[in-house]
């Protein structure tokens, strides 16, 4: 398999300290969050799972800071469904996106507890992932080439309007993944 999170990025993330890793992970989990949050958000008795999902991803954003409590709000991510190993594994796209977007929470929680860039690289890499498997099930899709656009974005100089672009993808990614489910 191709490395999927280029080179340049990966390096810059290496260099580029904290802060640098910070908004890489928060950025990458924006543009995933839409696959939890609308994917998860009428199974009954996840309210809580979306809340936690909801304010972890909104506290990556405070990339001047590490996250005190990052160690504490992984342990309590990897109680979710999505993380739990099941004998059958993953059956249906809903479940394989959601899955992905939960992973990539993961390394970005892991990754803005501890500044690790390795941590950071595999956040994206999740989703990269998601974004090949979703290039592959939509004709003519380029979901793949945007994610690593905005990836490289927000370890650019000129990081403006990342957030916004990153929303906008992620409502993108969700429309394209709910157009694959079955009614």
């Amino acid at each position: 398999m191709e490395k999927l999170v280029n080179g340049a990025v990966a390096e810059a993330l290496h260099e580029g300290g904290d802060e640098a890793i910070c908004l890489y992970v928060a950025a990458c989990t924006e543009r995933m969050a839409p696959l939890f949050i609308g994917l998860r958000a009428n199974l009954p008795g996840r309210e809580s799972d979306l809340a936690f999902f909801v304010e972890a991803v909104r506290d990556l954003w405070y990339a001047d800071r590490l996250l005190s409590d990052a160690a504490e709000r992984v342990r309590l991510l990897e109680q979710f469904p999505e993380l739990q190993p099941d004998e059958e594994g993953i059956t249906n796209p809903a479940d394989t996106y959601t899955f992905l977007a939960v992973l990539s929470l993961r390394y970005a929680l892991l990754a803005h507890g501890s500044g690790n860039a390795d941590e950071a690289v595999s956040c994206g890499h999740a989703a990269l992932t998601a974004m090949g498997m979703l290039d592959q099930n939509v004709a003519g899709a380029s979901f793949l080439a945007d994610e690593q656009r905005l990836q490289a974005l927000s370890l650019s100089s000129d990081a403006a309007g990342l957030w916004d672009a990153s929303v906008m993808a992620g409502r993108e990614r969700f429309r394209a993944v709910l157009g694959r489910l079955p009614r």
